[in-house]
């Protein structure tokens, strides 16, 4: 009884699994993620010009089946060890997706549940590899955007303390103050009006162009260039993991057959490696 009860829930996880699998399930699931995207929209219209809420709240209802039947799906292709479906972030975010507006103070709250239904539309993000490469990029380069947002204000800040110097008196409303002077500066970092301003700066002192030629070269130039670097650096990593994932993916592991190493592992087997080689460079010593 117990051996049928374990074939049936073996041959429900490959059923949920091959289901899961299918281009045509993510494509049904990103078909529904800009429907309930849609309809929170036409929600911002007049209920009485536009749409009505009724078939509004049918469409929303559906939407929402729809997604806790595939959180239900991805948690058969995980029946072998239910665990595994925990330790994807992504089936974490799913769930709490779903349960949350069934959490007492938060189906009361219609914000937080507008909210919560706006951030189904990033779930889109787990559908698509490419989606996935360009959020993981956007993680990854956050320590190197924090290393560069310190060096942009740091810049702002010198050349806003110049502004004020040469500026100050004569358009106090842009550089009368160090925080309207970075705010104007802030402005200026796409280039638009720059021409007016170096104009008008031209009016009050020479040292205007000096001011606002090394202003677009080291700012608008240099540090733009340098966040598309950062950012370009992290999207390459991303597609090298990504990568790295799908072809770890396509070698299937034979039954019974153990895995190979950790990383973890394959360094703990080196450092042993290395520890024995130094313990054996004396005795050669000796022996020479």
């Amino acid at each position: 009884m117990t051996s049928a009860v374990h074939r049936r829930g073996h041959r429900l996880a490959d059923m949920c699994q091959d289901l899961v699998g299918a281009p045509w399930f993510n494509l049904a699931s990103f078909v529904v993620i800009v429907v309930n995207a849609l309809v929170l929209g036409l929600e911002t219209y007049d209920r009485t010009g536009l749409v009505s809420e009724a078939p509004l709240r049918t469409v929303e209802s559906a939407c929402l089946g729809y997604f806790v039947l595939e959180l239900v799906v991805r948690f058969g292709a995980h029946l072998r060890s239910p665990v595994g479906f925990f330790r994807d972030p992504w089936n974490v975010f799913d769930l709490l997706i779903v349960v949350a507006p069934l959490v007492p103070g938060v189906r009361e709250n219609v914000t937080m549940l507008r909210l919560l239904r706006l951030v189904r539309i990033v779930r889109a993000f787990r559908l698509f590899p490419s989606l996935r490469v360009i959020l993981v990029g956007i993680r990854r380069s956050l320590p190197g955007l924090g290393s560069f947002l310190l060096v942009m204000i740091l810049v702002l800040y010198g050349y806003a303390m110049v502004g004020w110097m040469l500026f100050g008196t004569a358009y106090p409303d842009r550089f009368g103050t160090v925080g309207q002077a970075m705010l104007t500066l802030f402005l200026l970092l796409s280039l638009d009006g720059i021409t007016d301003a170096l104009q008008a700066g031209r009016e009050v002192t020479g040292w205007a162009v000096v001011f606002y030629v090394s202003y677009m070269v080291s700012a608008c130039y240099l540090l733009t260039n340098l966040l598309v670097g950062v950012v370009m650096n992290a999207l390459d990593e991303a597609h090298q993991e990504e990568r790295a994932a799908a072809a770890q993916a396509a070698v299937p592991v034979p039954p019974g057959e153990p895995s190979g190493p950790s990383v973890h592992e394959q360094l703990a087997q080196l450092r042993a490696i290395i520890t024995d080689l130094e313990h054996r460079l004396p005795e050669a010593h000796h022996a020479e």
